[in-house]
């Protein structure tokens, strides 16, 4: 598989042994945290057909390079969302896609997330088969902020992986989460210092490439029935999400933003 023929806001280069491990960088454009564009949000979803389909790869690990892990859509591509319905509704089969490659990629995943983890990254941030994040990341899902449903991934894995309090807790009021207080809900699978996020997040992809690998992917198919059954959940959230992108309060979201104020949505 020639990746870097493929991907331009992916930097993925292969290590471990006989470079079975995937590292997968989401690219910060700006220089300070990779945010999804067009063309990003479109291969973030695109890129674990291939690693599933990829007999090389055993294990992947997704992480952010920068300030963060990740920093939501690129504002542009939601101004575009707003205005051309046929954006619109790429971009939310894209969305869709992004949840359902990232389970049914037969290859475990294992995400390492630094600073800021918003939007489409932190689709697949959550979503991974073990998650590590720094103590003093800062997760959030920032939809209610933007003026649209908390769709994306939001609905179908927080309630499974903190509780349905925790999750509209959060999700309702985009309340930012630590790492640590994340690790403490349940909703990252390990969080650590800063300095050894890397090396734990490559131990566990090293141990996930050395073992089993027909128990450790069939384990994943059958605990990510859980996320399947799940599904009609997710199709709703995501269809409400998009629903908001045609509406007013999004148009203000984005524009507070660009003004660095807080929204009115009357």
């Amino acid at each position: 598989m020639d990746y870097a023929a493929r991907y331009k806001t992916l930097a993925i280069e292969r290590r471990g042994a006989n470079g079975a491990v995937l590292d997968i960088r989401m690219l910060a454009a700006n220089g300070k945290l990779p945010t999804a564009g067009h063309d990003g949000h479109r291969e973030l979803a695109e890129i674990w057909r291939d690693v599933s389909a990829d007999d090389s790869v055993r294990c992947a690990v997704l992480r952010g390079e920068g300030q963060g892990f990740s920093g939501g859509g690129d504002l542009a591509m939601v101004q575009d969302m707003t205005t051309d319905d046929a954006v619109r509704q790429r971009v939310w089969r894209e969305a869709r896609d992004l949840v359902y490659n990232i389970i049914n990629c037969d290859k475990p995943i294992v995400s390492a997330m630094h600073g800021p983890a918003v939007g489409a990254g932190l689709v697949a941030g959550l979503l991974a088969d073990i998650s590590i994040a720094t103590k003093n990341a800062k997760i959030v899902d920032g939809h209610t902020r933007l003026g649209v449903a908390a769709g994306d991934h939001a609905a179908i894995v927080w309630p499974l992986l903190c509780g349905m309090a925790k999750a509209k807790y959060h999700l309702l009021l985009c309340e930012p989460v630590s790492g640590e207080e994340a690790e403490r809900i349940g909703l990252v699978s390990l969080a650590v210092e800063e300095a050894e996020l890397l090396p734990r997040a490559y131990e566990v992809a090293d141990r996930l490439a050395a073992g089993s690998q027909s128990a450790i992917r069939f384990t994943k198919y059958a605990l990510n029935n859980w996320l399947r059954q799940a599904g009609p959940t997710f199709d709703a959230s995501l269809a409400l999400e998009f629903m908001g992108f045609a509406g007013a309060d999004v148009r203000e979201g984005v524009a507070s933003l660009r003004e660095k104020r807080a929204p009115n949505f009357g």
